[in-house]
Order: C-alpha cells, then sequence, then structure tokens
C-alpha cells in the first residue's frame, strides 16, 4: 500500500467511525424517548417469570395480574419467559392483537413448547404453513362433517363413558372428561378403538407427555421434560407404524377418493389429501391430539364443578334436554342429530360463561414484528406481547359481577347487541384473528352433547373440596371428585 493510500485510510476511519457512532447515539436517543408502558423488568434473565406463573384460582386473575393491573394498569411492560414483554389485560388492544396477526403481530411460544410439540405444530407455526395446516384441519373438521359424522361419533363416546358410571360411585369427573376427549379424538384421527391396548398404552404415553408439556423445560434424566420428550418419541413411533400400515393400504385402492367421505379419518384424509412431509403429518396428528384433548376435556370438568353452583340454571338445563328428548321420543328417535343440537340455546349460555369464568387458556404469546403505537404506548419492534385472555374475561367494566356463573348475561348479551363495544367482543376464549381455533365448533359440540346426556341421566355433588387452578393450564388438583346418582328423566 502506498503512502498516500495510508493516509486515505487514516483520513476516512475516523469518518466512518464518526457516522457510525452518530447512528447508535440517534438510535439510543429515539430508545430512550420511547414511551414504554409503566411496569416492573423484575430481576435479570428470570424477570418477573416465577411470580406470573405461580398457582392461582383459575376463576380470578391470582395476585401478580391483580397487583401489577391495580399498579400500572391494564397494559404493562415486564420482564417473562426471558423476554422483554408487553402484557396486555386491555380488551380492545387484544383484540387489536389478534386482528393483525401476520402484520404488526405473530406467533411466538417459547423454544420449549415447541421442543416438545414439534416445529410443525400449528401452535408454534406461523405465516403460510400454519396457514396450510389450518386449512387442513378446517377442511376436515367442515360444517358438513360436524352435522352428520361427528354428531354420532361425539354422542356416542359420551354414552361409552357414561354408561360405565355406576350408581352412588366415587370418581375423578377430570378423569372422566380426559377419557371421552381422548377416546373420541383418537377415533377422530386414527380410527383407534377405545379400550383395546394400543389406544390405552398411547393414552398412558400421552399422560407423561402432557405432564411434561406443564412443567418447567429442564432436560435432565428424570424430570418431567425429559419423560415428556422420551414420550413423544414413542407416540410418534406409534403414529408413523400407523402412517405406514395405512399407506400399504392405500396402494391397492384408488389413490383419490371424497375428500368429504364420512368415514375417513384425519390420518387418512392427511396422507390422501395433503402434500404435507411424514414429519408434518406426525406433528400435525401430534398438536391436534394435545389441543382435541385438553381443552375440551378441561372445559367439560369445568361445567361439572359450577353447575351444582347454581341450581336454577341446572334446572334450566334439564328443562331445556327433557323437552329435546320428549320431541326425538315423539317421532321414534333415539340419536341425537345437528337439528337438535341447534335447539339447545340455553346450553349454549351455559358453555359460554364456563368458558368464561374458567379460562382454559389463559393468554397467548405473540411478538411484534414492527414498532407499534397503540393509545400513546409504544411496542417496541421483537418484544414479545402477552395478550391475557382471562383478564378481559373477568374485567368488572365488561362483565357484571365477572366471579359470579350467570349465563342469562349471555341472552342479555344477545338481545342487547347493537354493534358497538360489547362484553361478546371482547369473549376470545378460542383466540381470535386469523389463529381461531380451528375446533371451536367441535369442542362446543362435544361439550353440549355430554351437558346433554349428564343431566338427563344423573345428579352429582362434590365428594371431596376442589377447585381448577392455572399453572398456567387449568387443572384440578383432586381431579375434581364427585359422587353420582341416577335420575329417571319424566320424558
Amino acid at each position: 500500500m502506498s503512502e498516500s493510500e495510508v493516509i486515505f485510510c487514516c483520513c476516512l476511519l475516523p469518518s466512518i467511525l464518526a457516522v457510525l457512532l452518530f447512528f447508535i447515539l440517534m438510535r439510543r436517543k429515539q430508545k430512550r424517548f420511547l414511551n414504554l408502558p409503566p411496569g416492573d423488568m423484575g430481576w435479570p434473565f428470570v424477570g418477573e417469570t416465577i411470580s406470573y406463573l405461580k398457582p392461582y384460582s383459575a376463576t380470578t386473575l391470582g395476585e401478580f395480574m391483580e397487583q401489577h393491573i391495580s399498579r400500572y394498569g391494564k397494559i404493562y411492560k415486564s420482564n417473562l419467559f426471558g423476554e422483554r414483554t408487553i402484557v396486555s389485560a386491555d380488551a380492545g388492544l387484544n383484540r387489536f392483537i389478534l386482528q393483525n396477526e401476520g402484520r404488526l403481530f405473530e406467533c411466538s411460544y417459547p423454544r420449549s413448547i415447541g421442543g416438545i410439540l414439534g416445529k410443525w405444530s400449528m401452535l408454534v407455526l406461523v405465516g403460510d404453513m400454519h396457514r396450510d395446516m389450518r386449512s387442513i384441519s378446517l377442511n376436515f373438521l367442515s360444517h358438513s362433517r360436524l352435522k352428520t359424522h361427528l354428531v354420532r361419533e361425539v354422542e356416542n363416546h359420551t354414552l361409552l363413558v357414561l354408561n360405565s358410571w355406576q350408581p352412588n360411585s366415587v370418581f375423578s369427573a377430570q378423569d372422566e372428561a380426559k377419557k371421552f376427549t381422548f377416546n373420541l379424538m383418537a377415533k377422530h384421527i386414527m380410527s383407534l378403538d377405545p379400550g383395546v391396548p394400543e389406544t390405552e398404552q398411547l393414552k398412558k404415553e400421552y399422560i407423561t407427555f402432557m405432564k411434561g408439556v406443564v412443567s418447567p423445560p429442564l432436560n435432565f434424566p428424570g424430570t418431567p421434560y425429559r419423560k415428556a420428550l422420551q414420550s413423544r418419541s414413542t407416540i410418534l413411533k406409534f403414529i408413523k407404524r400407523k402412517m405406514d400400515e395405512r399407506t400399504v393400504e392405500m396402494k391397492g385402492e384408488e389413490k383419490y377418493g371424497n375428500p368429504e367421505d364420512d368415514d375417513e379419518d384425519l390420518l387418512g384424509w392427511a396422507l390422501k389429501y395433503s402434500n404435507l412431509s411424514t414429519e408434518q403429518i406426525l406433528d400435525l396428528i401430534l398438536s391436534l391430539l394435545f389441543a382435541g384433548h385438553e381443552t375440551s376435556s378441561v372445559s367439560i370438568a369445568l361445567a361439572i364443578y359450577f353447575l351444582p353452583g347454581c341450581p336454577n340454571a341446572l334446572l334450566q338445563l334439564r328443562e331445556e334436554h327433557t323437552e329435546i328428548a320428549r320431541a326425538k321420543k315423539e317421532k321414534g328417535e333415539t340419536e341425537l342429530n345437528w337439528e337438535d343440537y341447534k335447539k339447545m340455546e340455553f346450553t349454549q349460555c351455559v358453555i359460554s360463561e364456563t368458558l368464561r369464568l374458567g379460562n382454559v387458556v389463559r393468554f397467548l404469546h405473540r411478538k411484534a414484528l414492527r414498532d407499534v403505537k397503540y393509545r400513546g404506548y409504544d411496542i417496541p419492534c421483537g418484544w414479545k406481547v402477552l395478550p391475557v385472555i382471562a383478564a378481559v374475561h373477568l374485567d368488572p367494566t365488561l362483565f357484571d359481577h365477572p366471579q359470579h356463573f350467570n349465563p342469562w348475561r349471555w341472552q342479555e348479551t344477545k338481545q342487547n347487541a347493537n354493534g358497538g363495544l360489547s362484553s361478546s367482543s371482547s369473549f376470545m376464549p378460542f383466540g381470535g384473528g386469523t389463529r381461531l381455533c380451528a375446533g371451536s365448533e367441535l369442542a362446543k359440540l362435544e361439550m353440549a352433547v355430554f351437558i346433554h346426556h349428564l343431566v338427563l341421566n344423573y345428579h352429582w355433588d362434590l365428594a371431596e373440596k376442589d377447585q381448577a387452578y392455572a399453572f398456567p393450564f387449568v387443572d384440578f388438583p383432586k381431579g375434581l371428585p364427585i359422587r353420582i346418582r341416577h335420575r329417571t328423566a319424566s320424558i
């Protein structure tokens, strides 16, 4: 290098450094003037995560949320799950977040969730791949399929569980609800019959798997998370074996059939009508087994828990379902159909109130894709955003006496809807926007049919004191032990 070149470089270098320093200072200055919501970032690294996840009654916000809302308001900043976070207990911001999915915000669950559910799980996927996976689920759970095949399947599996109950016996209502939803999903997804050894073995592995999903992500020997990863591997091998068997069966058949075929299970449907890879199908089936079993079973257990505390609701339910059963008897019919389901209007109010007060899904994980302003606050690009659905459902400014189980509030909401801001527009038990739960209609159908046969055929009461806790998933520590008695329906 010549002397002139050396002099040129020496002169240029300070200029480059000056420009870089200028941009760094300007960026810091901009950051200083960000109007972040108030809040406390907590301890280094762990932030406030431990306090946020401390167990609390599912029908409350918990001490952490109550104190933070009282101190900072419905929108505040924190450090949760190892990330800088904007927490929202505000109905308007929650709707704004969900309605701008893929534009301003995207799904952003902790890595541990993706590690155990799989990278192709619908829960963690974003963008086009999530849209394609969700489309497959929606096509399989089409309205026509719900009206025909699924009503029969849901009723058959309901009766299979309820008819096994012995009079004056005590058992876990939560376990019975889980048995019902697991058997239904296993049949629906892979045509597995309830009670047979392979179904029971799969159920055993799945229970271990679920314990790991809700446990701290500590991948050490003996921890629930490590055991769950091992069960995940066993479950995927089981599904892969079923895929191989189905592929062999399909070789001798015509590749393309009718996508509307009622008897097709999800595994067969995905193999015939999708372009998904083997790994993608495995994760899809595992994630749907998780989503379809866990949330529905807890919702049914919550209804069983709430109803005895509201005798008038239980009485009105029995009147509604007795009338449906009486009309069917006069027609000489025995099985429920879609028209019967649509007559369960008060039942839908009970379902909505159960989901509002019980809050099976407490909060969602999102991330800001760009800098966002909302009501004067700045939400920086890259920050985690936590829309807390439960906080909105228990907000006294939106729901009168929110801790009170009141199914009739949904009749009033329907009558008073006027297109403005209402409690119904803030009700989001299945999420919203482009990530609205694909199985929401099936979940409500399961609850309605189970309630139909439960209230017609049984009285029940709590055999031992228990209540639902959030940790962070909703669960009954004692399994909700109930004592049942047969009742003779006057039809």
